[in-house]
């Protein structure tokens, strides 16, 4: 890719080479995709691992004592630590590497399960829980870096669809198998069990397969090698990093602050985060809503209500599915906008995926509702529900990134925080709401919102370079390429009408020596 404006390099400076092997974006096609797949491995656990234990709100209602408000927590304090983790892992990340931090939060992560499968009160479980979700982030954050790190803006898109579709695909999972673990011999305490199980597995996987992929880092690893091995040649070779301001004041402003001005000063990042929001909480907010349909409604036991979650994920398989297809165009746009492509293009999803949205609230709510409806037709609904989920998710991640580039790490830790707490405020008032509403309601009410917030994607779409010109953040290099991008499709443009015409003066004059030659011989 070349920026815009290129700056004189400095010849000391640490670099990239071309084609270098230690790159990251060099990697082979083989190791980005076992990254990949880990990364999105990883990202099914700790998303697993936040909705698996809502299965068993009764069983710790039963055992601790406690009210069905206080189990409840069980989710959503899970949840808030998702909230403070980017605050934590982010800086983190920044001053020792993505690896590093993969290894130790997992690390404590897999710990953090024997506490909770062990906890003989009701506190304990709550304390672990809450740590437990703290480190668990610490992937939501770092895998999305490290799809940014070794693949390139054409086939980022298929990956960050797949690690989008394992985000949604992790909570979906955790209350089918939750589910029958709960009601079977293991009881409750196995979830965690199997958690940690699962958590460890993703830990050894981790350890011997996903290397160091966060450039700034390993420039700085190069340059002191390059200083040591030869300190009279290469002594005063520096990687950019090592002269990054890694202050207290300086890390908090970058990690703490910056995400919070950017999220009271960018129209488009408070309209994205409050959309994304609303569709985080609807996702944990189905967790109290599925067993007031099939088991209160329908009479369906734990594990069979948890197999509803199976539309979810197919319906998220197909959405992923879909980005995939709709982004196939940026093998066209990144060249041709040499690199910055206007990053409205990656709003087609979401323009697909809000209606179908709106339809499925509406299906599940108006079918569901009524027992004399056979369980399935409310149960279909779910599909069209998990791809709106991912494709949303993909579409908007992938424009706030796009949009704000070098500040794309800030932008999404004030996503992340807010959604993470709306999720986490929305499972502790859903039961109460679907039951003062009633189910048709409720999900009336959801869809009410879901249509006043359609035109999002459309308006940012038409207006959406306007509003980044505005914007102190976002870099806008597709805004100063454009008259530099139309002037060279005019020339295309040109040099294809200059090629037509001048088969067609050929034709002409072949056709017309024909008939001069047809004439002669009629002659």
């Amino acid at each position: 890719m070349e920026e815009p404006e290129a700056e004189e390099k400095d010849p000391d400076l640490v670099e990239w080479e071309e084609n270098d092997p230690e790159d990251p974006q060099n990697f082979s096609m083989n190791k980005k995709i076992l990254i990949t797949a880990l990364c999105c491995l990883l990202t099914i656990n700790v998303t697993f691992a936040s909705s698996a234990p809502s299965t068993a709100v009764v069983a710790i209602m039963r055992e601790f004592h406690v009210s069905q408000e206080a189990a409840i927590l069980i989710t959503s304090i899970f949840l808030c630590g998702y909230v403070a983790g980017p605050i934590i892992w982010a800086p983190f990340s920044e001053l020792i590497g993505r690896r590093p931090v993969f290894i130790g939060t997992i690390l404590a992560y897999t710990i953090m399960q024997i506490g909770q499968a062990r906890a003989n009160s009701f506190g304990t479980l709550i304390g672990t829980r809450f740590l437990a979700g703290l480190f668990a982030s610490a992937p939501l954050t770092n895998c999305g870096g490290v799809i940014a790190d070794i693949w390139d803006p054409v086939n980022r898109g298929t990956a960050s669809a797949l690690f989008s579709g394992s985000v949604f695909l992790g909570p979906v999972m955790g209350p089918i198998i939750g589910g029958f673990v709960t009601q079977s011999f293991l009881g409750w305490r196995w979830i965690f069990w199997l958690i940690m199980i699962f958590a460890a597995f993703c830990l050894t996987l981790l350890i011997i397969w996903v290397p160091e992929t966060y450039s700034p880092i390993l420039l700085t690893h190069r340059a002191r090698r390059m200083r040591k091995e030869d300190p009279e040649k290469w002594g005063t070779k520096y990687a950019a990093a090592e002269h990054a301001d890694f202050r207290i004041k300086a890390l908090l402003e970058r990690t703490l602050f910056r995400p919070f001005l950017m999220l009271a000063r960018e129209p488009i990042l408070v309209l994205v985060t409050v959309y994304m929001s609303i569709i985080y909480g609807l996702l944990y907010a189905l967790f109290s809503v599925f067993p007031i349909v099939w088991q209160q409604l329908r009479g369906f036991n734990n594990g069979e209500g948890g197999l509803i979650f199976i539309g979810v994920g197919i319906g998220t398989s197909i959405g992923a599915a879909i980005s995939i297809k709709v982004q196939g165009h940026y093998k066209v746009l990144v060249p041709k906008w040499h690199g910055f492509p206007p990053p409205e293009e990656r709003l087609i999803g979401a323009m697909y995926a809000g209606p179908a949205l709106v339809i499925g609230i509406f299906w599940l709510g108006w079918t569901g509702a009524y027992p004399s409806v056979p369980w399935y037709v409310p149960a279909l609904s779910t599909i069209p529900i998990g791809m709106s989920f991912t494709l949303i998710f993909i579409s908007y991640l992938s424009y706030v990134v796009d949009t704000y580039l070098l500040f794309a790490a800030s932008a999404l830790a004030a996503n992340t925080i807010f959604r993470s707490a709306v999720g986490a405020a929305f499972p502790l008032f859903t039961s109460q709401m679907f039951e003062a509403l009633t189910v048709q309601g409720a999900c009336s009410l959801i869809g009410g919102v879901g249509i006043l917030l359609l035109p999002i994607p459309f308006v940012f779409y038409k207006y959406g370079p306007k509003i980044r010109e505005n914007s102190k953040f976002a870099p806008c290099f597709d805004i100063k390429l454009r008259p530099q991008v139309e002037a060279e499709e005019r020339e295309a443009k040109a040099k294809q009408q200059a090629a037509a015409n001048a088969t067609g003066s050929s034709e002409f004059v072949s056709g017309d020596g024909a008939h001069s030659s047809d004439a002669s011989t009629a002659v």
